[in-house]
């Protein structure tokens, strides 16, 4: 098997011109550390066309919203994010919530959590910047492009973590759903609201949490 390119990989995940170019220059390597995930989040809530369909998720209102182009078609509040807030950089086991630009990659309906929505965390920009931050190393950096080369998704045992996505509360308490941010980095709400969720989105779906 070829070697991934992985900062041309980088640059066409972003889709982002300036890092596209620096890819195509060869001095991606050489620019300043910045924050790519937030600069991604800067213009991710735009739909890419008029009949998107698409999930925001916004942790300081504790709500998540589902949209079609500009046009909300279903809006919850409120929801639950992970204990320990929501952040651009998440490690594994500090129960952060990661902020970012996301797929939706699988569905498991057999779930604890009634019916879990998995997402494409952590994606090439949350992996640069780990890289930049000293949490991955080299060798992990490439490890995980190497990864994603092979099976089409993220892996989900390194540093940062894995197994994020959007779920129902399963046996859980409402209360406490109603009241706390108790997941361990997901994204939860109730199982009504789960249940309608899947059955609007599918695999390749945009869920921005920002």
């Amino acid at each position: 098997m070829m070697p991934v390119d992985r900062r041309r990989f980088l640059a066409l995940a972003l889709g982002w011109p300036a890092v596209a170019s620096a890819a195509a220059s060869g001095t991606l390597n050489n620019y300043e550390p910045t924050d790519l995930v937030e600069t991604l989040l800067s213009r991710a809530s735009i739909p890419r066309h008029s009949n998107e369909l698409w999930v925001l998720i916004d942790d300081k209102d504790a709500t998540l919203s589902v949209y079609r182009g500009n046009a909300l078609v279903e809006h919850y509040a409120p929801i639950s994010l992970g204990r320990g807030g929501a952040k651009t950089q998440r490690v594994r086991g500090d129960n952060v919530t990661p902020l970012g630009e996301f797929r939706i990659n699988r569905f498991n309906y057999e779930s604890q959590w009634h019916i879990f929505i998995g997402i494409d965390y952590p994606t090439p920009p949350h992996a640069r910047m780990a890289l930049e931050k000293g949490i991955y190393s080299q060798a992990d950096y490439d490890a995980y492009f190497d990864h994603y080369q092979r099976h089409g998704s993220p892996p989900q045992n390194t540093a940062l973590g894995g197994a994020i996505g959007i779920h129902g509360i399963g046996e859980g308490d409402p209360d406490i759903h109603g009241r706390f941010h108790w997941t361990q980095g997901c994204v939860a709400v109730t199982n009504e609201q789960i249940e309608r969720v899947a059955s609007l989105v599918g695999v390749g779906t945009r869920v921005v949490i920002r």
